[in-house]
């Protein structure tokens, strides 16, 4: 709890009390399934929902409530997923004791339910129903949603407090926090909640995929990996490296030798050769994103490693489930990194290359 809130609350300068978006996000502990029941109808991700359970609809409720003890603050967009929830808040004014202080007392709220929703299963399994089909048990569903909001302070007055708080708690971490700094994350940040149950719905369906699979060994060195490991077996392989020299020159005026180099790369593309690189720059990145609007395969040099329930970025994530991508990171995951080093993209680069080479002779 101690390393989750120095990477939450201590961001140099920052009290987070002003007007402004943010992105909360609360999680059950230890993953479990208990807000809702991802349906994929027809084994069809983009048709995936989530059905809520009691817990979940309750929880929802509560977020939605939000408002009324802070009128400054809206509710502009929610996802319920399985095992967490994300929201968008807009503050409209600043705050008199900042977002923590709200996003707290909306914790608390959530705990309050998730110990009444703890203790009616230990004391009696079949007094929450776990599956609460919208348009079957919508009338099941609020009832139950309304008894647990209720149960708390019965539970506590007939069993006792000290029995009461014996099952194990459902919301034992702080909920995560990220401001918005830019306007313009607002609808990335919506498309990203809404995609969540088809992502979900592919990892499901595709699990091989997006595992992560420890010690791949190439070249001597070893990695960490998600996607298809079957790109390691291409015939010819390259690297896409934007070198400064080439910026450089564009910048004062001869613009060929880097068009003629992004060129090549996605010529290459076109005619089979699978590309490696970290993608770091912006001109890499276009390179990239030909790859990706392409279809072309490659490997991608991520520069963190892979943390529990990873799943790719919004750019990667069709082509990792297609099997067009091999995600490569040589190092662990940490938590505290922002920002790639100068180091970082040197060390990345020569890694692109390494492999380039061991590949190439290999194959």
């Amino acid at each position: 709890m101690a390393e989750q809130e120095k990477w939450q609350w201590q961001e140099p300068g920052t009290t987070w009390k002003g007007a402004g978006l943010y992105h909360i996000t609360l999680t059950v502990t230890s993953r479990r399934p208990l807000l809702g029941t991802l349906v994929i109808p027809n084994h069809n991700p983009m048709t995936a929902k989530v059905y809520r359970t009691a817990l979940g609809n309750a929880l929802v409720d509560c977020l939605l409530g939000t408002p009324h003890y802070h009128p400054e603050v809206q509710v502009l967009h929610f996802c319920l997923m399985p095992d967490h929830l994300h929201a968008v808040l807009y503050v409209r004014r600043r705050m008199e004791k900042g977002i923590g202080t709200l996003v707290r007392g909306f914790w608390q709220g959530a705990k309050k339910l998730g110990r009444a929703y703890s203790a009616a299963s230990y004391f009696g399994p079949n007094n929450i129903r776990e599956n609460g089909q919208e348009e079957k048990q919508q009338g099941i569903l609020q009832e139950e949603t309304a008894r647990l909001e209720e149960l708390s302070a019965v539970l506590c007055k007939e069993i006792g407090n000290e029995v009461y708080y014996r099952p194990d708690s459902v919301f034992t971490e702080m909920p995560f926090i990220r401001p918005m700094g830019r306007r313009s994350q607002l609808p990335n940040t919506i498309r990203y909640l809404d995609m969540n149950p088809q992502r979900l719905a592919t990892k499901r369906l595709m699990p091989g995929f997006f595992r992560v699979q420890e010690g791949v060994v190439i070249a001597g060195r070893s990695y960490a990996c998600v996607g298809n490991i079957g790109l390691l077996q291409a015939e010819h392989y390259d690297t896409v490296h934007v070198r400064h020299e080439l910026v450089d020159a564009a910048a004062q005026g001869n613009q060929q030798s880097l068009r003629n180099y992004m060129n090549g790369c996605v010529l290459a593309a076109r005619q089979g050769v699978l590309m490696i690189s970290p993608f770091i720059s912006p001109k890499e990145k276009e390179v990239e994103a030909v790859l990706l609007t392409e279809k072309h395969s490659f490997i991608f040099l991520a520069d963190n490693g892979f943390r529990d329930y990873y799943k790719p970025t919004d750019s990667l994530f069709d082509a990792c489930a297609s099997g067009r991508v091999l995600i490569l990171s040589p190092w662990p995951y940490d938590a505290n990194k922002r920002h790639i080093s100068r180091a970082d993209c040197v060390a990345l680069n020569a890694m692109a290359e390494e492999i380039c080479r061991f590949l190439n002779l290999n194959s």
